[in-house]
């Protein structure tokens, strides 16, 4: 195929599909019970010190790294797709080229509204608990609870949940969902798995992480209305402001200065203007005109002198020649030799 045609395709507007918002059906919302749920659980035997933190501790302990270390230089850089800078920036490009290509913000938006509240659930919930990694706890057997940590619950799982989710969510097509679902699920099962093996997390941190990112997508329905509202005023932002420059006047041009004309203007008491005369030597086409009182006097002309005919010259003899001039008469004939 060629490039001119791939272009030609996509410079090529297509008309804005129509975009169904997910609600708050019963089965979403079922899910959305059974998640809450299941993230209070979590916590709650994390702060029982339970047999969940028993399990995170002969996890820690077992040292998966050290088991399958041919597999460690790979996970070091799969684990990637869990930070929030490099898949971020990637998910954000693809939604901003659908953003454009639909004429409208939603995808991004969408994006923006799941990754504060990501910043500000997660956030809070790690602080809050300040649980120490699996590499500084101090006491087998503790949950290592308000320590001044910040691992509890995972913030890659809970990343990777979201921003792959975010695919899945936006898809326009039952196909294209599904498909997208089953990728963003594997990768952020995959990601989780990996900062256990890494030792970076304890196994209930990936629980709980991979629970707090699956709450935002279940509740991003009701956080559409909002998107909307939002969408809304930056188009109506956008509108003012291209009115405002199209009524905008011009910069007014620099004219071109013209030039002033002389009118002759008579002041009261003046003298007039002399009269001007053609004046020349001879009245010829070299005339000129001088004010009268002004001209010189005439000079005297003298009488032309007759022009000789060439024939009529005295002939000129060449410098070096020893030859007589010759006399040219009226019949061309030469002069006779003289006698020696």
């Amino acid at each position: 195929m060629r490039i001119d045609r791939i272009f030609a395709r996509l410079d090529r507007e297509p008309e804005p599909p129509e975009i169904v918002v997910p609600g708050m059906s019963r089965t979403r919302k079922v899910l959305l019970g059974s998640t809450v749920v299941f993230y209070i659980a979590i916590v709650w035997l994390v702060l029982a010190s339970s047999w969940l933190v028993l399990l995170d501790w002969k996890v820690m302990l077992f040292r998966p790294y050290e088991q399958w270390p041919e597999v460690h230089e790979f996970l070091d850089y799969f684990v990637v797709l869990g930070q929030r800078g490099p898949t971020a920036v990637m998910i954000a490009a693809w939604l901003g080229w659908r953003s454009w290509r639909q004429h409208t913000l939603r995808p991004l938006l969408v994006m923006a509204a799941s990754l504060l509240l990501l910043n500000i659930t997660v956030g809070a919930v790690k602080i809050g608990l300040g649980r120490l990694g699996p590499h500084y706890a101090t006491e087998i057997g503790s949950a290592e609870l308000f320590m001044g940590g910040d691992i509890f619950p995972s913030g890659h799982t809970a990343n990777a949940v979201v921003t792959w989710g975010i695919l899945a969510y936006l898809a326009t097509t039952p196909g294209a969902r599904r498909w997208l679902s089953v990728l963003s699920a594997t990768v952020a099962l995959s990601v989780g798995a990996t900062t256990v093996y890494l030792g970076t997390h304890w196994l209930s941190d990936v629980l709980l992480g991979w629970a707090a990112g699956l709450l935002i997508l279940l509740a991003l329905p009701w956080v559409e209305p909002t998107i909307a509202r939002a969408e809304a005023y930056i188009f109506e932002m956008r509108d003012r402001w291209r009115s405002r420059r199209a009524l905008a006047p011009a910069a007014p041009g620099t004219a071109e200065p013209v030039a002033p004309v002389a009118v002759p203007s008579i002041r009261q008491g003046a003298d007039p203007v002399p009269a001007r005369e053609p004046v020349g030597s001879g009245g010829g086409r070299y005339a000129s005109t001088r004010p009268a009182q002004h001209l010189p006097a005439p000079a005297a002309h003298l009488a032309p002198r007759p022009h000789a005919v060439r024939s009529e010259r005295a002939p000129v003899t060449p410098a070096g020649s020893r030859r007589p001039p010759q006399a040219r008469g009226g019949s061309g004939a030469h002069a006779p030799h003289p006698a020696r």
